[in-house]
């Protein structure tokens, strides 16, 4: 190990958990391990592999060195990522059931008596390593006694023993039916379950800085609540916030079985009565509102008409995202009467529950809701009206600015100038600009007689154009990827504006190549990141994307096939790291060459092969399966991606569309069928003869005398 004894990652320490009921004989285990440990670039070290039976699920442990036998460290960046990749690709190699996609807990089951067989000797302690283990993913515990009170459910007792200022744990379990066990130590129970570890839990838990965050937002979900109600029944309080906060409250009871107060169990996991979340929230320090036996709340409070506002505007929006062609918002809300905003309403949840707790009949509702509707539209109106005239006169000027900037002078300028304008989603009339489907707005503005624009396209990518207009903005004002915040989908803008982008001035094009390609690789980083075992797949991975990596000044830099330029970006130093760390690396660029050109001599050296794979990695299958039925493209995606999306329901897709085409075409040759048979066998009356005429021309057209015929 050389001068590294004092590193803290000088060997690691793996665990390899088999799920639960699932076995493998130690030969195939052994397998699994060596290969896991070749994944993970350890395959030249030294290692032992120990199996253990210390708990209910089969599992190894794996040690080994960090050190290489030159002194060298093994690279440690990014393991986690690569070992659940390993992780996912050995659970199909060896059969097992795979891990799910993010981290779950498991709901427990929730027996009045813990099955248990008290001849077997593991058996208490696995059921208490699985209340706990679970219990303590699941609640933020801060003490031994909200410990003590979670496990109560579950007929685990806990007892806490101080000596010599070391706090100890131990668990026994105890039930309605006499059963007990003895109690079992905490670290033999598992280590990690043992006084120490879980008083360094509780204090972890309490000093978080989540905690005032979790708190002040309870308290004000809480308040907000009771603005609503006149009067509320305690029993109700639970039924209440989880209906209109999406709080899992619980109430506590004294030996009367009166209520006396309530607990939160937040999703954050911390678990707060109403003392710790805010001063008089709970039940004795509010008695006008909770010493009633009826529930009832405020006609006229102004929660309840913020509420109303909520329902009335998510309606709007509702009905405004399901329009296949949509107009302008402002027109929107013009269009749609009351009838078909209540209709959306009632769908809601919101509105369900106000209905239920204001305890009136419809007919006194719909006035309630008429009283709130007209105004708040008006308003909901203006304001989208005033936004709508800003984004317009936005446009307009940063047609005008790009026009002096930011293209080159070409023979085709005013087409060009024609699909700015069009990929802004606006349209150039006479001298004014308006939006592709209103005229409601006006905005004056030069450009031109001659504008040359296409036709206008019944439906217009309005993430495109949202895209576009964001990164146009940015390069005429210099501003930086962080501040235009552009998505991945900037790499697509030359492929749905062609003509705008390769009329672009160099400099400008060759900076919005650059932009794109950083934002898509870091994207394409993360989604690729589950599948990645090594840094070999790192760069064929990327590789099958259609991008490569070279060499510069002793750096790695990640450049496109689809860039105008000749773009490169510099890796993170982090990632520089660990792919120059790889003795594979030399032989990963070497093949870089063959991949590529396999990409071109298939014909998917464009945007249109990326953006099929763009599609199916956020799912939308059924898009991606309609380019590949109807238009033979192929995704630009690694044979491990495109496999995981087979089996994710891609597969599905292709086979509804090319069942759907199909369906199509034998209509249209049964159609065709029909037609030749029926002309063969003649025409039963003059007007069937019309109809399969297909050379009547104005010469021959006699029908129109009709009537008027000239005797001989």
């Amino acid at each position: 190990m050389g001068f590294r004894h004092a590193s803290e990652k000088r060997y690691v320490h793996a665990t390899l958990n088999l799920p639960r009921g699932e076995h493998l004989d130690d030969e195939t285990f052994l397998s699994l391990s060596k290969a896991y440990m070749e994944y993970m670039g350890y395959e030249e070290q030294p290692y032992m592999v120990v199996r253990h039976h210390d708990t209910e699920h089969e599992h190894v442990h794996i040690v080994s060195s960090t050190i290489r036998e030159d002194c060298s460290q093994i690279n440690l960046s990014f393991d986690y990522r690569r070992s659940m990749a390993a992780q996912k690709h050995l659970e199909k190699q060896f059969g097992l059931s795979p891990s799910p996609e993010k981290r779950t807990v498991r709901e427990l089951p929730k027996p009045e008596t813990p099955q248990l067989n008290p001849q077997d000797g593991n058996g208490v302690r696995f059921y208490m390593q699985d209340i706990l283990n679970n219990t303590l993913q699941k609640h933020k515990v801060r003490s031994f006694e909200e410990l003590g009170k979670l496990l109560e459910k579950y007929h685990i007792q806990l007892k806490v023993v101080e000596r010599s200022g070391r706090v100890g744990v131990a668990y026994g379990i105890a039930t309605r039916e006499g059963y007990r066990s003895r109690f079992i130590g905490g670290y033999t129970v598992h280590p990690q379950f043992s006084g120490p570890k879980l008083q360094h839990l509780f204090e972890r838990n309490k000093q978080s800085a989540l905690l005032p965050m979790v708190k002040k937002r309870l308290e004000k979900q809480v308040r907000t609540t009771y603005k609503l109600f006149r009067t509320l029944r305690p029993k109700h309080l639970p039924e209440i916030l989880g209906a209109h906060q999406k709080l899992d409250c619980r109430l506590s009871y004294n030996d009367q079985g009166q209520v006396v107060d309530f607990t939160i169990y937040d999703k954050s996991g911390y678990v707060l009565r109403s003392d710790e979340i805010g001063s008089n929230l709970g039940i004795h320090e509010n008695p006008e509102l909770f010493q009633t036996e009826h529930t009832q709340m405020y006609m006229d409070s102004r929660q309840l008409e913020l509420e109303f506002q909520r329902c009335l505007r998510e309606a709007f929006q509702k009905t405004y995202r399901e329009l296949r062609y949509k107009p302008l918002f402002s027109e929107h809300i013009l269009k749609t009467p009351l009838d078909d905003l209540v209709r959306e309403m009632m769908k809601s949840d919101r509105f369900l529950f106000l209905k239920k707790y204001l305890h009136t009949d419809n007919q006194t509702l719909w006035k309630v809701i008429a009283s709130h509707y007209y105004p708040f539209s008006e308003k909901l109106y203006t304001s989208a009206i005033n936004k709508e005239k800003q984004e317009l006169q936005k446009k307009a000027d940063l047609i005008q600015r790009a026009r002096d900037r930011l293209f080159t002078s070409t023979l085709d300028q005013r087409e060009v100038l024609g699909t700015l304008v069009q990929s802004l989603g606006v349209r150039y009339d006479k001298g004014v600009l308006i939006y592709a489907n209103s005229k409601l707005h006006q905005v004056p503005v030069d450009l031109g007689s001659h504008l040359l624009q296409t036709s206008v396209k019944p439906y217009m990518p309005i993430g495109f154009a949202r895209e576009n207009e964001k990164l146009l903005e940015g390069l005429l004002h210099g501003k930086s990827a962080k501040e235009i915040k552009p998505g991945p989908t900037a790499l697509f803008l030359p492929m749905v504006f062609p003509k705008l982008y390769n009329a672009m001035a160099p400099t400008f094009r060759e900076r919005f190549d650059t932009l794109a390609l950083k934002v898509y690789h870091r994207y394409a980083e993360r989604m690729q990141a589950p599948f990645e075992k090594s840094p070999r797949e790192y760069i064929a991975f990327f590789n099958a994307r259609g991008f490569y990596f070279e060499q510069q000044g002793g750096k790695l830099r990640v450049g496109s096939m689809y860039s105008k330029h000749s773009v490169t970006i510099a890796l993170s130093t982090k990632m520089q790291d660990y792919l120059q760390s790889s003795p594979e690396l030399p032989s990963a660029i070497a093949a870089q060459p063959i991949i590529l050109n396999n990409i071109i001599a298939k014909g998917q050296d464009n945007l249109k092969s990326l953006w099929m794979g763009h599609l199916m990695e956020r799912g939308l299958y059924k898009q991606a399966a309609y380019s590949y039925v109807l238009e033979g493209v192929l995704p630009n995606l690694p044979p491990e991606l495109v496999e995981h999306h087979m089996e994710n329901g891609f597969k599905e897709a292709l086979a509804a569309v090319a069942t759907e085409r199909d369906r199509q075409a034998q209509a249209r040759i049964l159609q065709t069928g029909y037609n030749a048979l029926d002309m063969l066998m003649g025409p039963t009356s003059s007007q069937e003869e019309e109809t399969y005429n297909g050379f009547k021309d104005e010469l021959t057209d006699y029908s129109k005398n009709k009537g008027n015929w000239l005797s001989m």
